[in-house]
C-alpha cells in the first residue's frame, strides 16, 4: 500500500498511487523552504520523465553526473522504473522512498531522490559530498606513548577507526538521532557480552529522550544526559582519542559518537577516572603507578595550597617556624591588602593568563603566558601588590591543576579553589576543613550513569583499585572494574596467566 505524507498527515490509498511531477515539486519546495539550493533536473523519452530531486550545495556533482546520470543515459533500451534504474547504478547505497519525511530527509542529507511519474515510488542515491579533514594527532590530549591519531567531525570515519581498532565480532553500534530539527546522527557503541545491558539502555533512553532542537556536539550531549547538571565536576568523559575508547569499551563501558563532532562520549566514569591518561597503559606498572599518584598529589595541593596560605597568615602564624615567619613579614610588609584580597586578586590574574593564551594562535599564546606571567609577577612584587612567596604558591597550584589529563576537570579543580580561598579568609582552618568536607559530601552524593561517583572509594571495592589509585602488574589485572558490572568479569584466566609467568621464567 503506497502511503504519502504531506506534512505530519498520512494519506492512505487501497492501490498504488502516481504523483505529478508538478505536485511533487510543490511538495517538497513547500516542505523544505530553501531557495537556489534545492534543484531539479528532469529526464524525457518517448513522453516519459524522470525527474532528479537534489540540493546542489550538499550533493558531489561529479558522482551524480558520472554514476547516476551517466549510468543511465548508458541503458537506452531500459525501463524507468524504480527496480530497473536501482539495478544498473553502480553504488551501495540506494534506498526507496515513497513517504514525503523520508524524501525530505534523505535530500537533507546529501541524496538525490530519483522519481519517475506514474511509479509508487522513487529511490534515494547517495551522492553527498564529503566534507572532512584527514586523520590528524591529537592536540588537546597530547601523549609521549601510545597511538597519537585523533578522531575527525566523520561519523563514518569515526567508526571505521574504531572498527581497526577493534576486530570484535561483539562491537555493536546502534544508531540514534539527536535533536528533532537538526537530526544529527549519533552511534551508540559497545561490545555485547562485556558492557551491561542495564547500562546501555540507560545511555540510549536518556538520549532518545531528548527533545531539543540542536545538540552542536558530544561535550554539550554529555550536559544533557548526567545525572546532576549543576554541579562543575563532569559525570561523563569525552575523549579525542580513538585508543582511550577503546580501551573504555573493553573495560565494560558505552560511547556514543556524534556527527560533525571530533570527540567521543563515553561512562560511566568515577571521579578518579579523569586523573587517568591513555600513556598510563604503554607505560611499566611502577612508572605509571607514580605518575597517577603524582597527578593526585598535585591536584590536592592545587586545591589547598593557596587557601592553605590565606588560612595561616590572617589566622594562625602560630603554625608557622620562625625563619620562614621573618621572611614572610618582609616579604609583606609593602602589600596593602588582607591575604585573601591578595590571593583571590593573583588566582583572578592568572586565570586571565590562562584564558587569553588559550584564545590566542598557539605560538602567540604561548609567548603571552611565559612574558606575561613574568612581567606581571614582578611588577606585581615591586608594586608591592603581592608577595613573592604568594607569587611561587599560586603557580605551583596552577601548575598542579594543569596536570590533569581531563580539560573539564582540571577547569572544575581551579573554580572550587575560588570558594575554599574565600572560606579560609573568612574561619582560617577551621573554613578549609568546612569547604573541603563540602565538596566531599557533594561528590558522594553524586552518581555516573551506572552507580556511584567516587567509586572504589564509596561503595569500597577494593579489586578496583587497580584501574583507579594505583597501576598493578598486567598479570594481576585478570578481572574486569567492578563498578562497570560487566557480564564478562574475565579478561582472562588467571591460570593460564600463571602458567605463562612460569614457562618466561
Amino acid at each position: 500500500m503506497f502511503k504519502w505524507l504531506s506534512g505530519k498527515k498520512a494519506e492512505e490509498t487501497p492501490k498504488a498511487h502516481s504523483l505529478e511531477l508538478e505536485e511533487l515539486k510543490e511538495q517538497l519546495k513547500t516542505e523544505l523552504n530553501v531557495g537556489s539550493d534545492l534543484v531539479f533536473r528532469t529526464m524525457k523519452r518517448d513522453g516519459e520523465k524522470l525527474i532528479f530531486c537534489l540540493m546542489n550545495t550538499l550533493i558531489d556533482s561529479t558522482r551524480l553526473d558520472d554514476i547516476v546520470i551517466r549510468s543511465i543515459l548508458n541503458n537506452k533500451d531500459m525501463e524507468w522504473t524504480c527496480e530497473s534504474i536501482a539495478k544498473v547504478l553502480p553504488m551501495v547505497s540506494i534506498t526507496a522512498a515513497n513517504q514525503l519525511g523520508e524524501v525530505v530527509e534523505g535530500i537533507n542529507e546529501g541524496k538525490v531522490y530519483i522519481y519517475a511519474e506514474g511509479q509508487p515510488y522513487g529511490i534515494l542515491a547517495d551522492v553527498r559530498k564529503t566534507l572532512e579533514r584527514g586523520l590528524a594527532q591529537a592536540e588537546t590530549e597530547s601523549l609521549v606513548y601510545g597511538p597519537k591519531i585523533s578522531f575527525t567531525e566523520s561519523l563514518q570515519g569515526n567508526i571505521n577507526i574504531l572498527r581497526n581498532n577493534i576486530k570484535d565480532e561483539d562491537l555493536c553500534t546502534e544508531d540514534i538521532t539527536v535533536g528533532k530539527r537538526s537530526k544529527t546522527k549519533a552511534k551508540l557503541v559497545y561490545i555485547r557480552g562485556i558492557a551491561d545491558e542495564e547500562i546501555i539502555n540507560t545511555f540510549k533512553q536518556r538520549v532518545q529522550d531528548l527533545t531539543l532542537d540542536y545538540v552542536p556536539g558530544t561535550t554539550v550531549l554529555g550536559q544533557y544526559i548526567e545525572s546532576n547538571s549543576w554541579t562543575v565536576f563532569p559525570q561523563l568523559m569525552t575523549t579525542e582519542l580513538p585508543d582511550r575508547i577503546s580501551i573504555a569499551l573493553y573495560r565494560g563501558k558505552v560511547a556514543v559518537l556524534l556527527d560533525r563532532s571530533p570527540d567521543a562520549l563515553y561512562g560511566p566514569t568515577s571521579f578518579f577516572a579523569f586523573f587517568e591518561s591513555t600513556e598510563d597503559v604503554y607505560m611499566r606498572w611502577n612508572m605509571g603507578l607514580f605518575l597517577r599518584l603524582l597527578r593526585l598529589v598535585a591536584t590536592f595541593l592545587s586545591v589547598l595550597l593557596t587557601p592553605a596560605y590565606v588560612a595561616v597568615l590572617t589566622y594562625h602564624y602560630e603554625v608557622i617556624p620562625s625563619p620562614l615567619l621573618l621572611s614572610l613579614g618582609e616579604s609583606r610588609a609593602r602589600v596593602p591588602f588582607p591575604p585573601v584580597m591578595e590571593a583571590l586578586l593573583l588566582e583572578f590574574v592568572i586565570e586571565l593568563l590562562r584564558e587569553a593564551g588559550a584564545r590566542l594562535p598557539t605560538k602567540v599564546g604561548q609567548t603571552m603566558g611565559i612574558v606575561g606571567g613574568i612581567v606581571i609577577g614582578q611588577a606585581a612584587v615591586e608594586a608591592g601588590f603581592t608577595s613573592n612567596i604568594l607569587i611561587i604558591i599560586i603557580a605551583l597550584s596552577a601548575l598542579g591543576s594543569f596536570t590533569t589529563p581531563s580539560y573539564l576537570m582540571g577547569t572544575a579543580i581551579r573554580i572550587i579553589r575560588f570558594p575554599i580561598i574565600l572560606m579560609a579568609g573568612l574561619w582560617g582552618g577551621i573554613g578549609i576543613m568546612a569547604a573541603f568536607c563540602f565538596f566531599i559530601i557533594h561528590l558522594l552524593k553524586l552518581e555516573t550513569i551506572g552507580g556511584p561517583y567516587l567509586t572504589p572509594i564509596y561503595p569500597v571495592r577494593l579489586k578496583d583499585f587497580g584501574y583507579s589509585f594505583f597501576k598493578l602488574p598486567p598479570q594481576y589485572l585478570s578481572f574486569r572494574p567492578l563498578t562497570n558490572r560487566t557480564d564478562d568479569q574475565e579478561r582472562f584466566p588467571k591460570k593460564k596467566a600463571k602458567q605463562k609467568k612460569d614457562v618466561d621464567e
